[in-house]
């Protein structure tokens, strides 16, 4: 597992948005726009079962992340790595974490009763920055 530096960990502090990759069954590539977080050396996606990315990521736990800067467009990461942890344990209490982050607000306004919320714990297996 790739480390990620200080910077690269203040970098998914801010309020950036990510690039999320996934592998399609037929080995294409899948990305969607996400908000982004991390736990020391692990990213931390957060969505929901049953998506697309959620069904990729289950069947190929490969994939990648990218974020830019929003204070500095030249500034950005690129992480490839592998979804070591999926759990719903904690997933609604840090979308809230997420939509205060990138929304300023106290709860995920988006929740629905029909969905359960899961988060991604990636690991790093290779991390490329520019700027």
């Amino acid at each position: 597992m790739a480390e990620l530096s200080s910077d690269v960990q203040a970098l998914l502090k801010k309020k950036a948005f990510a690039h999320f990759a996934t592998v399609m069954k037929d080995g294409s590539p899948q990305v969607s726009p996400v908000w982004v977080d991390v736990d020391g050396d692990i990213v931390v996606i957060n969505s929901a079962e049953g998506r697309l990315k959620d069904k990729n990521v289950k069947r190929d736990a490969r994939v990648a992340v990218s974020v830019t800067d929003p204070d500095n467009d030249y500034n950005a990461v690129m992480i490839r790595g592998r979804v070591v942890e999926i759990t719903t344990d904690g997933a609604d209490a840090h979308i809230d974490a997420m939509a205060k982050k990138y929304m300023g607000v106290d709860s995920y306004p988006y929740r629905t009763d029909k969905e359960q919320r899961v988060i991604y714990r990636i690991a790093a297996d290779r991390v490329s920055t520019m700027g």
